[in-house]
């Protein structure tokens, strides 16, 4: 009973309009990896690439789609309790319509059949960039959807961290197995590297739709004028920072360190104006990937 009103709880946290780009993502997705990707024997990362590897070597009737939904579904259902409800249904989902449109695709071009890209022909750098590309935007949407596309994501939670590795580290140790695998048993290097090329690509769109082209930048300003140079930055910017109370670590001295973030264009004249007040203030900036606010929390529930 605790577990049926934990479950129908847990769907309050689902949003109509994540299911739409997760259908988005998942069709881009599958765009990129059969267009691309597939018919020239690239391979994709994680799951997905244990799925192209294994559908070139058993027979036709075990499809890529196949693959894909028998390696990363029950992933993500043993991730559940790690992941969360919300994040396990969305990647579900967006897996099942990448499969969906894998399968379409393969329907409408002889992708079987024809050993080159419908779009980019032979060209194994054309098909690496684009397909890197259109894969990358699908699974940095998934993300923004709150799901993942590929199990990979999942197995880097619940192993890495036990492995003494980052996230990162953990997907990159595995894709680089995995294209040494391929190129032993294809017996040629040309494609795995490539493939190297494509997930490289692909890593870097992810990051670009997940945080954005002008990520923010947070400023820790350490001054004696904090309400002066506060009231300043507010008025200059029209956004409000933070004054904390702190103690010099040398001087022993009473300090006030102002938080405040900005984005790249502002960075010079938040430094000239900060100077202009006190000339003894020390500036350090920081990445900022993503600002979330109340409001935001409130309209995605």
């Amino acid at each position: 009973m605790n577990l049926k009103y934990r479950a129908i709880r847990s769907l309050k946290d689902l949003h109509w309009t994540n299911f739409i780009w997760l259908t988005i993502a998942g069709t881009i997705n599958a765009f990129g990896v059969m267009l691309f990707m597939y018919p020239v024997k690239l391979y994709d990362s994680g799951m997905s690439g244990v799925s192209m590897l294994l559908n070139q070597l058993t027979p036709e009737v075990y499809t890529l789609s196949l693959f894909l939904v028998i390696f990363n579904v029950p992933i993500f259902m043993f991730g559940l309790k790690k992941q969360g409800f919300a994040f396990t249904v969305y990647s579900v989902f967006a897996v099942v319509i990448y499969s969906v449109a894998s399968g379409f695709l393969t329907e409408y071009f002889p992708l079987d059949t024809i050993p080159e890209s419908p779009l980019a022909g032979n060209d194994l750098l054309l098909c690496a960039i684009f397909g890197g590309t259109l894969s990358g935007i699908g699974s940095g949407l998934t993300i923004r959807a709150g799901g993942a596309i590929d199990g990979i994501d999942v197995l880097s939670v619940i192993f890495a961290k036990g492995l003494g590795l980052s996230l990162g580290s953990f997907v990159m140790i595995f894709d680089t197995i995995l294209y040494v695998i391929c190129g032993i048993i294809v017996g040629s290097w040309i494609l795995p590297l490539y493939s190297i090329v494509t997930y490289y690509i692909g890593s870097q769109v992810v990051d670009f739709v997940v945080e954005g082209l002008d990520r923010s930048k947070s400023a820790m300003i350490v001054t004696n004028k904090a309400e002066e140079i506060s009231n300043a930055l507010s008025e200059q910017f029209q956004a409000s920072g933070t004054i904390i109370n702190a103690i010099g670590g040398y001087s022993k001295e009473d300090k006030q360190i102002i938080y405040f973030v900005i984005n790249h264009f502002q960075i010079n004249k938040l430094k000239k104006l900060v100077y202009e007040i006190d000339k003894t203030a020390f500036i350090s900036l920081y990445e900022v990937s993503d600002i979330i606010r109340k409001k935001q929390i409130t309209h995605q529930k």
